[in-house]
């Protein structure tokens, strides 16, 4: 909780809103879980309420600026999200096994959470990338979303910054697990 309580002020310090890291901090629950989710965003008050005592006055940010689909309209709407990000409609034997989780994917994730406009693609990717690369494990996950950070417009350069900054800020693991992810992804795409 230090190191992202000093990220976290880091963060606010540079011009991050309110909003976009409250934003960041609820779209990670779906790849490090609700509990690390919660946590964070009980920091996240601990840093305000800090900041603000010390006559800090974080600019509040935005709000989605429009209402969620649900019911058909959401999965729709997830299912269209999800093929632009992935570049292609998502499939495969996992979704066969599993058809729940397809579901889940397309209704919450890609729906409920992406159709929120308060925070722009490229930097649910960014956070998406950061948090899977800090989970051991999740490597090809961390290369799907070098891949869908790339069809949404990040160059492979931009990706290589956020192998750098990983080195600088948080670990040489986590760096090297994003690094190699996209050194693959680079491959396999100059492969086809």
């Amino acid at each position: 909780m230090a190191k992202l309580s000093a990220a976290l002020n880091q963060g606010l310090d540079v011009g991050l809103t309110v909003s976009d890291v409250r934003e960041i901090l609820v779209q990670l629950y779906a790849y490090a879980g609700f509990p690390r989710s919660l946590n964070a965003l009980g920091e996240l008050m601990r840093v305000l309420d800090s900041r603000k005592q010390r006559g800090i006055q974080d600019a509040l940010g935005e709000a989605p600026s429009r209402p969620i689909p649900t019911g058909d309209a959401l999965l729709a709407a997830g299912t269209a999200n999800q093929t632009k990000l992935a570049g292609g409609p998502v499939k495969g034997p996992v979704f066969d096994f599993a058809p729940a989780i397809d579901k889940y994917l397309k209704t919450h994730l890609f729906g409920d959470i992406f159709e929120r406009d308060n925070l722009d693609w490229q930097s649910r990717e960014l956070a998406t990338v950061s948090m899977l690369a800090a989970l051991p494990g999740a490597e090809p996950q961390v290369q799907a979303h070098m891949r869908i950070g790339m069809n949404i417009g990040m160059t492979a350069d931009q990706l290589r910054q956020i192998c750098q900054v990983l080195a600088d800020r948080v670990d040489a693991d986590v760096a090297r697990r994003t690094r190699e992810a996209l050194e693959r992804q680079l491959a396999l795409m100059a492969g086809h």
